[in-house]
């Protein structure tokens, strides 16, 4: 029971030491033109992920500012624009 315990603990870990073995066994998966395709999912799958878990990770209150701050922003905006001299 202990070292399923551990397991779930360290579950990071495992899965980068699975993912480096299978990358051993079977380097081909992870050529370019591969069944991956490398080419695609690193420069845009996995930046888009990148930036969505930052965003993800911002506090509410500075989120819910922003949110607060642009409908004021554009409001103010076009108020000025259909003002008549």
């Amino acid at each position: 029971m202990r070292l399923l315990e551990r397991v779930r603990k360290e579950w990071f870990m495992v899965g980068i030491v699975v993912a480096i073995g299978a990358a051993k066994l079977e380097p081909s998966v992870g050529v370019n033109g591969g069944p991956l395709k490398p080419e695609i999912t690193v420069s845009y799958i996995a930046v888009a992920t990148i930036f969505f878990n930052s965003g993800l990770s911002l506090k509410t209150e500075f989120a819910d500012s922003r949110l607060h701050a642009s409908p004021c922003v554009f409001c103010c905006d076009s108020n000025q624009g259909s003002r008549r001299k």
